[in-house]
């Protein structure tokens, strides 16, 4: 007993889009990356410090703008 064909192409395995959607939405968060860049520079070589709001910034933007996309291509 086979299986039509329509069944096999749903049992094939998913993709991940996110990072193509992560790529597509760096662009837009270029002002929060630039933030992060510039603490990375200012604090070098300074023990105790850390640009993790900055980190985070930047990638909650990102977070932001690929959810949209992500979630409009879940079934």
């Amino acid at each position: 007993m086979g299986k039509p064909e329509e069944e096999e192409e749903e049992e094939s395995d998913p993709v991940d889009t996110k990072p193509e959607c992560e790529a597509s939405c760096k662009p837009r968060c270029v002002k929060q990356l630039l933030a992060y860049e510039a603490c990375e520079k200012r604090i070098e070589g300074k023990e105790g410090k850390h640009c993790t709001g900055q980190y985070f910034d930047y990638w909650g933007c990102i977070d932001r703008c690929s959810a949209t996309k992500l979630f409009r291509t879940l079934k």
